[in-house]
Parts: C-alpha cells; sequence; structure tokens
C-alpha cells in the first residue's frame, strides 16, 4: 500500500464513521465535500465499501442496492449530472405485506418518498449482458416505496457526499412480488414502457413513466453493472440480491399523518398505498 493509498483509507474510515454516527438519529452534518479540497466519486465508494463493513459490525445485513439519480429529469433540482448507488439492508427493507400499511418516519433526516421499481435477482448478471438477457437474470418483480433521506441540510450535497450518505437511503417498502419467468417477453415491454400517478390523500401530484429511469428499469440495472465492473471497493451483483432502480417521479417531502399511494397504468403490478407516523 502505498503512503496515497494508506491517506485514501485513512479518509474513507474517517468519513464512514462520522456518517455512521447519525445514521438512524435525524441529525445532520455538513457535506464532506464542504470540509475537503478534494473529494472524488473514487473515494465516496472506497468510504461507502467502509460503512457498510461498519453497519455490519453493527449487526445489519446487506441484501441489495439502491439506485439513485436515475431520474434525469431531476438532475437540475439537485444539482447532479450522473447516477449513484447505495447498499439496502435487512433492517431498512420492509415488506408491507407484513408491516401492513404504517411505517414511522422517526430516525430519518428529512424524509422523502420515491416510486419505484424493485427487481429480485434469481442469478447474477454480468457486465456485457443486453437488457432481455438481464431480464433473464430476474425472479421477480415488485413496485414499492423509497423513503430517501439527506443526512446534508436542505438537500444540498455533490454526488460523491451522496454515495457516502448510504446512497441517501433510508428505508424501502416493497409490495408484491410478481414471478417473471412465465412471461418474461410481456414483462421486458411493459418495463420499458408503463406510467404511474403518485398520489397524497387521493391527490395526484406527480405522474411518471418508465422511461424517466434511464429509459427504463432494466437500463437502470444494466447501468449498475457496469459501473461495479469498475469498482475495486465493492463486490459486483450477485443472485438473492434486491436491486430498487430508481424514483419514477419528482421525490416529495414527507411526514407524519400523510397517507401516500400509487396507480400504476400498463404493467401488472399492484398500486401501494402507506401512511406514516
Amino acid at each position: 500500500m502505498t503512503i496515497d493509498d494508506a491517506k485514501s483509507l485513512n479518509g474513507a474510515e474517517a468519513i464512514a464513521a462520522e456518517a455512521c454516527n447519525v445514521l438512524g438519529t435525524g441529525r445532520q452534518i455538513p457535506p464532506f465535500s464542504a470540509g475537503l479540497s478534494s473529494f472524488s466519486v473514487r473515494e465516496a465508494y472506497q468510504a461507502a465499501a467502509a460503512i457498510k463493513h461498519l453497519r455490519e459490525v453493527r449487526g445489519e445485513i446487506p441484501v441489495g442496492r439502491k439506485i439513485g439519480f436515475t431520474n434525469r429529469t431531476i438532475w437540475p433540482e439537485y444539482g447532479v449530472d450522473r447516477p449513484m448507488w447505495g447498499y439496502l439492508y435487512r433492517q431498512t427493507v420492509h415488506d408491507l405485506a407484513v408491516i401492513g400499511n404504517t411505517f414511522s418516519l422517526a430516525g430519518l433526516a428529512e424524509p422523502r418518498i420515491e416510486p419505484e421499481i424493485v427487481l429480485g435477482l434469481a442469478s447474477a448478471p454480468a457486465q456485457g449482458m443486453d437488457e432481455p438477457t438481464l431480464l433473464g437474470c430476474v425472479g421477480w418483480v415488485a413496485h414499492g416505496f423509497e423513503i430517501v433521506q439527506s443526512i446534508f441540510p436542505g438537500w444540498k450535497f455533490t454526488i460523491p457526499d451522496t454515495v457516502a450518505a448510504f446512497g441517501l437511503h433510508g428505508a424501502l417498502l416493497v409490495g408484491p412480488h410478481h414471478p417473471i419467468t412465465a412471461s418474461i417477453e410481456k414483462w421486458g415491454q411493459r418495463l420499458s414502457e408503463f406510467e404511474i400517478d403518485l398520489r397524497r390523500a387521493g391527490a395526484v401530484v406527480d405522474h411518471g413513466r418508465a422511461a424517466n429511469v434511464l429509459d427504463g428499469p432494466l437500463s437502470a440495472l444494466r447501468h449498475l453493472v457496469d459501473v461495479l465492473a469498475d469498482d475495486p471497493f465493492n463486490p459486483p451483483l450477485a443472485a438473492g440480491e434486491i436491486i430498487t432502480t430508481g424514483t419514477l417521479t419528482r421525490a416529495f417531502p414527507v411526514t407524519a399523518c400523510e397517507e401516500w399511494a400509487t396507480e400504476p397504468s400498463g404493467i401488472a403490478l399492484d398500486g401501494i398505498s402507506v401512511r406514516f407516523v
């Protein structure tokens, strides 16, 4: 290990410790980039690996990845220019059929809601696969809400900051799983063409479509596979992982007592609903 490598590792561990110190508390800190002369995406993913280690030491179990900022229509709102990803954990992924339609926002910092497509991997995808081949690696498809959060005040950050802040992940609420092996071609088409309404208290607040997510959820999955192929710090995707592919609409702030629901069209997925407490 070179001196530069050692410095990078020490920096990643310091960032990981600072991020994990506020995890689950609702507290916020200044963006990491504000206190560093430089903070690259590569260094951020090294910090993400260190965060994963610290969370595993705390007893958390990684179960997949979330892809963020795949919706290019919201890039100007956040001042970003590319997607990023973070880890999902057994403790942050919740089946709506198990927990019901009520979810506590306690411990989350400035939470927002994102309607997303969730993929369950039956086999490990590989770099270079086209989308039909990638779909063959998927065992089930579901619709879910990702509850994202920002440990940085006012949702002000750079892409490396978001990578080192758990990929902005707070929780994932997953609806019914739909196996796709019996009609894989139809699912491939529907995943690229469907649309969705996001409602708050029954009123539509935004309309989304599959193409918002890097041209479709499978395109988002392919992007993640390619990014991980060049990542020396984090492992490639494996069979059994859950992948949530990014918000189909804008992300909206949520507070306790609000009720949110979705209505997908053009795809055989159930709408879902949640009430926050």
